[in-house]
């Protein structure tokens, strides 16, 4: 599958820049192009400058509302954000427009982060403006949700999640959410931290991405998962999920592979991996919620076997009994089981119902506020309205 990668703001760019390192990645390791375009949208030139693997012409790095915000943001006020996105998008459009193998991609994918100003303002109106123009393709969302700390020192942050995930998901093909708490290393220093989240957000896309692209008949598997199957699958509030295990001792060459130890151990290593993939998803679901689910096993072939897949397929359907579920394998790594797995058109998100519960009783409580202010300035401006003025 061959995507079009649009980050906005500064949480959406570095994403991006993650999914234009991994194409360099595919590139270079297996001869696979999985994105046509990177492209990178802000308001702050500064985090523009910061990115590494988005070229760095001015038709992949697009400054937009340089007249409101002097190239310094727009101060998490996301309805700025989205004015200037409805200002400026014709630049954004214009880009894409411009983008060599366009028409070959499948899929534009948009990423910005809920609680910021021009991500989450310019998200929704960007998602607009391009299935607007380019009816054939499904436009996906990634949206980051903001961290423990952000909830619960800044209302600011709760709002603007509220109203991005309400317009996105009324606009949007599919929502990947993305709850940056799940990713969080606590020992860690904060770049490194938000380095390896990034990293960590972008490697469950990989396999899935390289599978349908494969060029080599010894890496294509029995069952191809490509792009039809994901846009298949892909649908409303949906959760992505990696998981990973070492290749079992038991399968080295001077082992028996009779043994029926060493069977038992592949299929278990096959749920485990599962299993991480299932505790490891973007974002806190019960899997029963899903109308359709999509697993990608990926490991040496000799690995794979029709137990392994019966048992992981049969393992989806006893958690996700009312999904549609498609899968596929991918015979591609070396010492490594891996389970790429999506859970889609979730019927209920218990974070979405908090953001949207929190924010409504905002609303009113912001409203007091902004009163209560105005009042007071009002009435100092009573007590000194005898007082002479010098201009």
């Amino acid at each position: 599958m061959k995507l079009v990668v649009i980050g906005f703001g500064q949480c959406g760019c570095r994403i991006a820049d993650e999914f234009a390192r991994l194409n360099k990645k595919a590139h270079g390791q297996r001869g696979i192009d999985i994105i046509i375009g990177a492209f990178a949208i802000n308001t702050d030139a500064a985090d523009l400058s910061g990115l590494s693997s988005i070229r760095s012409d001015y038709r992949h790095r697009i400054l937009i509302g340089g007249r409101k915000t002097g190239g310094h943001g727009v101060g998490k006020i996301n309805e700025l954000g989205a004015e200037i996105a409805k200002e400026d998008g014709d630049k954004v459009i214009d880009a894409i427009r411009g983008t060599r193998r366009l028409y070959e991609s499948d899929a534009f994918l948009l990423i910005a982060s809920a609680a910021g100003g021009t991500g989450s303002g310019a998200i929704p109106i960007m998602t607009q403006y391009i299935k607007e123009r380019h009816m054939d393709k499904p436009v996906y969302d990634l949206i980051v949700l903001p961290f423990e700390h952000e909830e619960t020192t800044e209302e600011r942050a709760i709002y603007n999640t509220a109203t991005c995930i309400k317009s996105v998901n009324s606009i949007a093909d599919a929502v990947i959410l993305v709850d940056n708490q799940r990713y969080i290393r606590k020992n860690s220093s904060l770049r490194s931290n938000m380095a390896k989240i990034n990293a960590l957000i972008v490697e469950p896309f990989y396999n899935l991405l390289c599978a349908g692209e494969e060029k080599k008949a010894k890496y294509i598997g029995s069952k191809t998962l490509d792009a039809g199957d994901i846009i298949q699958t892909l649908t409303g509030w949906t959760a992505i999920g990696y998981g990973k295990s070492p290749v079992p001792m038991f399968n080295l060459p001077f082992v028996r592979k009779s043994d029926f130890r060493s069977k038992s151990t592949e299929t278990h290593k096959g749920t485990q991996t599962m299993d991480e993939a299932m505790s490891e998803l973007s974002i806190g679901c019960n899997p029963i919620d899903a109308s359709r689910a999509l697993y990608l096993l990926s490991a040496p072939s000799k690995e794979m076997s029709m137990s392994l897949v019966k048992e992981l397929g049969d393992y989806l359907r006893s958690i996700a009994q009312k999904a549609i579920i498609r899968n596929g394998d991918y015979p591609r790594e070396k010492a490594i089981v891996e389970v790429a797995l999506i859970l889609s058109g979730l019927s209920d998100v218990e974070k979405i119902r908090e953001y949207y519960d929190k924010s409504t009783s905002l609303i009113p409580e912001f409203e007091r506020r902004r009163e209560e202010i105005e009042g007071r300035l009002k009435s100092m401006e009573e007590v000194g309205k005898d007082l002479p003025t010098l201009l």
